[in-house]
This record gives structure tokens, C-alpha cells and sequence, in this order.
């Protein structure tokens, strides 16, 4: 069971057919999963987008369909690049008692107590999401990192800094502990570093145009040489 529900109803319409169901405000999509028959569903756009909105890719979803109920994961969501609105919805049908992968997003705390902070440093987080396994009702809504520890300027935070829950685990075995998940820097020196080098550009430019000759390089005619008079044989 899940707190997240959603109703659908079975859909008949395919291919561009689906144009008009979307104008009409709604949302086609798919249910399929390891012994399923895959399902053409439909929902209304509005309470489907808000489905998404707090499921994301890693808390099941209780789906009704005319009545039938499936639990499910969001696999994939189509948007369209200009409107940016929903066009489709994958759903992949899950067992409670089967392990299923997911991916959950990682969410730093703490940074505002760290030392690092304090010393005017910056985070970037280059490692959002992680992909684990687990049973529907073991998998995490987030994976939480404190970074309050972090202090100096080569400090960082790697995959081995992320506790799993019991009854989760990564879905990449070989997943590196090393991986950086995020790291430290100082925006001043960057700043700083940034001036300097637009200052010695600059100075270049500066130079390049004190050697450019006045005539735009052109080289200064030479004299013509003195024709002579033949001189006369005795």
C-alpha cells in the first residue's frame, strides 16, 4: 500500500489519435511489470502532475485502474521540450514483497553550521540522485548527507559518506565509494583569479597595439637609386 494514489481509466486511443486526449486535459500512459500485461491507462493531467510532483522516480504510487488496483513506480515521463507539459507516463507495476530499483535523490544538510561556511566557502553538489534496491515499502524518499564536519577547502563529500537504510542497498554493486558527491571552493579567490586574468588580457591587448606601426605595417618605401650618367669612353 501506498499513501499515493491515483485513478485511470483503460484508453482505446493510440498513436495521433492521442493529440486529442491531451487537449481534452489528459494524460496517456502505460502500466507494465514483470508478469503484467502491459496496460494503455489515462488520467486527468492536473491530478497526475501532482502525482509526479510527490512521487518522483522513488515512492510507490496505489494506481486504480476502472476499479483495478496495481502498485506501481514511475519508470519515465515524457515532456514536451517547448510547452514543457507532460505528453506520457510510464508506470512499472511492482510486487510489495519484490525488490525493485529506484532512483532517490541525495540532500545535503547541515552546511550552514559547517566550518567551511564560516570561512565564506561554497558547496557544490555534482551528485544528485543514486540509484538503490529495495522492497516498495524500504525504499527512502531521499538519502540525507550532514556536512556540518566540512572545514577546509579540500574537504569533500563521497558515495561512502551515504548511510543506507536497513533493507536497501545500491543498485550498482560496483558503484565507486570515492565518487564525489559534492565539494568545496572559494568563490573570493575565484573572483580574484577571474580579475587578474582579465587584467593580464588587458595588459596584452595594450601591448599588441603599442607594437602595431602607425602605417598599419607597412613597410617605409625605399628611395629610388640614383641613376648615373653613362659615362663616355675615350
Amino acid at each position: 500500500m501506498s499513501d499515493i494514489k491515483l485513478s485511470l481509466e483503460l484508453r482505446t486511443l493510440t498513436g495521433k489519435k492521442l493529440a486529442s486526449l491531451r487537449a481534452d486535459g489528459k494524460i496517456p500512459s502505460v502500466i507494465y511489470g514483470k508478469g503484467l500485461e502491459p496496460v494503455l491507462a489515462q488520467s486527468d493531467y492536473n491530478a497526475t502532475e501532482q502525482v509526479l510532483r510527490t512521487a518522483g522516480y522513488h515512492s510507490t504510487i496505489d494506481l486504480e485502474v476502472n476499479g483495478k488496483k496495481q502498485l506501481a513506480l514511475v519508470k519515465n515521463v515524457d515532456v514536451d521540450p517547448v510547452s514543457r507539459q507532460i505528453v506520457n507516463v510510464e508506470f512499472q507495476g511492482v510486487s510489495a514483497d519484490q525488490a525493485v530499483e529506484a532512483t532517490t535523490p541525495i540532500v545535503l544538510v547541515g552546511f550552514e553550521e559547517s566550518e567551511a561556511n564560516k570561512l565564506h566557502f561554497a558547496l557544490t553538489q555534482s551528485m544528485e540522485e543514486v540509484d538503490v534496491k529495495a522492497k516498495p515499502s524500504d525504499l527512502p524518499k531521499e538519502l540525507t548527507i550532514n556536512v556540518s564536519g566540512l572545514a577546509t577547502i579540500n574537504d569533500k563529500v563521497t558515495v561512502a559518506d551515504i548511510v543506507l537504510p536497513q533493507g536497501v542497498e545500491f543498485s550498482n554493486k560496483e558503484l565507486d565509494s570515492e565518487q564525489v558527491v559534492a565539494s568545496l571552493y572559494d568563490p573570493a579567490a575565484e573572483a580574484a583569479a577571474r580579475e587578474a586574468e582579465e587584467a593580464a588580457a588587458k595588459e596584452a591587448e595594450v601591448t599588441d597595439a603599442a607594437d602595431v606601426p602607425s602605417d598599419n605595417g607597412s613597410k617605409p618605401e625605399e628611395p629610388e637609386a640614383e641613376v648615373k650618367p653613362e659615362e663616355k669612353s675615350e
